[in-house]
């Protein structure tokens, strides 16, 4: 089941790659600037295009959203070790920019939950 949406995945993973060293040229970096992330975005939208329309199978809706939930991970960790690398060749700026920025995330986490909590819903006391 998972072999299904294989194709589409590397279609969109392709145009993400084509568009994202488009995108590098344009700005003038030598790098592809966010070919991947085009290409979850793409995968998204066909997709939900497909599934709107009628025209995905089973079997291939399933496949898509097996790869869809590998490809995040894959992408955060190929993020997140250019993050690193860039960090540590930034010298202390970039690595205290990044500890300050994950301080920062994880102080947000519980903020974020009562946020998203109803009115309705007993809060969780441990």
């Amino acid at each position: 089941m998972a072999i299904y949406g294989t194709a589409l995945l590397s279609l969109c993973l392709l145009a993400g790659v084509i568009l994202g060293n488009w995108l590098g040229i344009a700005i003038g970096v030598d790098a592809n600037v966010g070919g991947v992330g085009i290409a979850m975005l793409i995968l998204i939208l066909i997709a939900e295009r497909l599934r709107k329309t009628g025209r995905i199978q089973a079997p291939t809706e399933k496949g898509i959203l097996f790869w869809s939930a590998i490809y995040i991970p894959i992408v955060v960790a190929m993020a997140a070790n250019q993050n690193v690398l860039a960090a540590i060749e930034g010298g202390p700026m970039g690595i205290l920019a990044g500890a300050l920025s994950v301080t920062v995330c994880f102080a947000l986490v519980p903020v974020l939950n009562r946020l998203g909590q109803s009115d309705s819903e007993p809060e969780e006391t441990l």
